[in-house]
């Protein structure tokens, strides 16, 4: 039985340093909850409405991503064998020293957005990253999520490629 000392230090450690981030995975959710934007649930958006309303609503949406994260722009241009390519959004985590790469999906996450992901995670790693960068990150935002797809999609990557689900509200 546990006289519970080893984990009061670990909360008292918490406490008097906050929550340490030193990985990806210390800062990225598995779902995020987007009800700041004040969207029925069942209401149908399209990618670039989801987008601009977040836009509308940066302040709120970087409170939800979590600490560190700085907004870099929309519709970021990817240029590969002279075709445009355009990143939805992209974000730099100060803490993390690495850039941040959203994808917004309104539907399910699908085999072929991680393809497309990492092929911009690649690209700003060779392009765009200083010398002091980490490798860049990403995060395909999808309404949907499915474990198992997520499973086969992401495994196997060499990059730091997250699929997360978000919501419009908290279910009550």
């Amino acid at each position: 039985m546990s006289d519970g000392k080893p984990n009061k230090q670990k909360v008292l450690a918490l406490a008097k340093e906050g929550q340490i981030i030193e990985r990806p995975e210390d800062v990225i959710r598995n779902s995020y909850v987007l009800e700041f934007l004040g969207i029925p649930e069942p209401k149908a958006l399209k990618e670039t409405d989801l987008e601009r309303k977040l836009l509308e609503r940066m302040e709120d949406f970087l409170l939800e991503l979590g600490r560190g994260f700085m907004f870099v722009g929309t519709q970021q241009r990817v240029t590969v064998g002279n075709v445009h390519h355009h990143v939805d959004m992209v974000f730099y985590n100060k803490i993390l020293k690495a850039y941040a790469l959203i994808d917004l999906k309104i539907g399910r996450l699908q085999f072929d957005h991680t393809g497309q992901m990492n092929g911009y995670v690649n690209y700003y790693k060779t392009e765009v990253n200083e010398p002091d960068d980490n490798p860049p990150i990403s995060i395909i935002l999808c309404a949907d999520r499915e474990e198992v797809v997520a499973e086969f999609a992401l495994g196997g990557l060499e990059n730091q490629i997250f699929a997360s689900k978000y919501t419009y509200y908290i279910p009550r």
